[in-house]
């Protein structure tokens, strides 16, 4: 379905929002202990609210010190109630982070399956309105009775050879039915977008210009409604947010895909299977990647946590950018657990990820701190390579 790469950024996005939900988690679990020993308005007996305000603090640093034993485990003697409301706040903070990470791993693979027909939507709304030029165009013959109203130019976009090999494309008509791609019910947008926003553009008004225009004509056109209009424009924006909800993360990638579908035709004047973009061989062994990074890093968590610090020691752990410290658990969790992925390969991989995705100067930190954690962790023997796992690691 999917690359691996393209995979890599929509675990790291989910682990990145898994992150923030348990921050989220813990503070509402520090807000329950504080309302617990808030002042009981209905009691006739006097409150101390000095001391209340003490045992909540008290509670609270119980429930942090606990958040991963068994049983509380406490340097003073406390209260029935104390010791009550620290596991109530435990057990609320690990429900709710339970919660949570069934929402973001199902959610992560609906996700990403809904990738590919998103991306056929965007190049499918460039055929509805080259189609769209032709009804008018015929719309228009039949009503003329001596002549032909059209300027020679207004049926470039109806006649452009891309969209022309594209539909004659027997896996992109494939691609469209197996994912559901089809917009045959948005007739009337395509009508008002393409009379509101394709038409006034000033790009397509240059283009129908032209008398006769060339491969490379028509592939900039096509470009350029893309990247300047589809993905630019409210409207049809919205359309793509009402069918995924994940459209805010999933936009940049959508727009690659689909920009890169159409510059594949460009290149392959005679007609190819070789023209889908980023479709992998084999969907089931890559979801089962795609599931296993993400599990596999919250999983390792503390443990990729403890490497960080110890090879970051001048610096306070909290103060590393919150992204870089999950791009980098990521790239030491697929290093370990993944034998068959080179380790030069999960460098590279996570750079790019922190060149979109995090500070200017993570580039430089993740690149720098895999590097030096890998060799030590390589010869340790933590990180075992087999198959194409060991071509780098010579």
């Amino acid at each position: 379905m999917l690359n691996r790469r393209i995979l890599r950024v929509k675990a790291f996005q989910s682990l990145y929002a898994y992150e923030q939900c348990k921050a989220s988690n813990f503070n509402l679990a520090k807000d329950q202990i504080r309302e617990a020993f808030l002042p009981d308005l209905n009691s006739m007996e006097v409150q101390d609210k000095t001391q209340l305000k003490k045992d909540a603090e008290t509670t609270i640093k119980l429930f942090e010190n606990n958040l991963n034993n068994k049983s509380l485990i406490s340097s003073q003697e406390v209260s029935v109630k104390i010791k009550s409301e620290a596991i109530k706040a435990i057990n609320t903070f690990h429900k709710a982070n339970e919660k949570d990470y069934d929402f973001l791993l199902k959610n992560m693979i609906t996700s990403a399956e809904k990738i590919p027909q998103l991306y056929l939507n965007a190049v499918q709304l460039l055929i509805e309105f080259s189609n769209h030029v032709k009804r008018e165009s015929e719309k228009k013959r039949k009503i003329a009775t001596d002549r032909i109203t059209d300027n020679a130019g207004e049926l470039n976009l109806s006649k452009n050879v891309i969209l022309q090999q594209l539909k004659a494309n027997p896996d992109f008509e494939t691609a469209v039915i197996r994912n559901d791609a089809t917009l045959d019910d948005l007739e009337l947008e395509i009508k008002e977008w393409f009379r509101d926003y394709i038409k006034p553009a000033e790009a397509y008004q240059d283009y129908i210009k032209i008398s006769q225009p060339n491969r490379e004509d028509d592939y900039n056109i096509l470009e350029s409604i893309l990247k300047k209009i589809i993905f630019k424009n409210d409207a049809m924006l919205n359309f793509f947010s009402e069918k995924d909800m994940s459209w805010i993360e999933n936009k940049s990638v959508v727009r690659s895909l689909a920009t890169k579908l159409i510059k594949n035709v460009y290149e392959q004047e005679v007609s190819s299977s070789d023209l889908l973009p980023e479709i992998a061989m084999n969907w089931e062994d890559d979801k089962e990647f795609f599931q296993n990074i993400f599990n596999l890093t919250i999983e390792n968590e503390e443990v990729n946590r403890d490497l960080i610090a110890k090879k970051t020691q001048n610096w306070d752990i909290e103060r590393i950018a919150f992204t870089d410290k999950i791009i980098i658990s990521m790239a030491l969790t697929e290093m370990k657990f993944f034998p068959s992925i080179p380790v030069k390969v999960t460098i590279n991989e996570y750079i790019d990820v922190s060149k979109t995705y995090s500070t200017p100067k993570s580039k430089q930190f993740v690149n720098g701190l895999l590097d030096v954690l890998s060799k030590e962790m390589l010869e340790s023997g933590e990180i075992k390579k087999s198959g194409r796992g060991l071509l780098d690691n010579k």
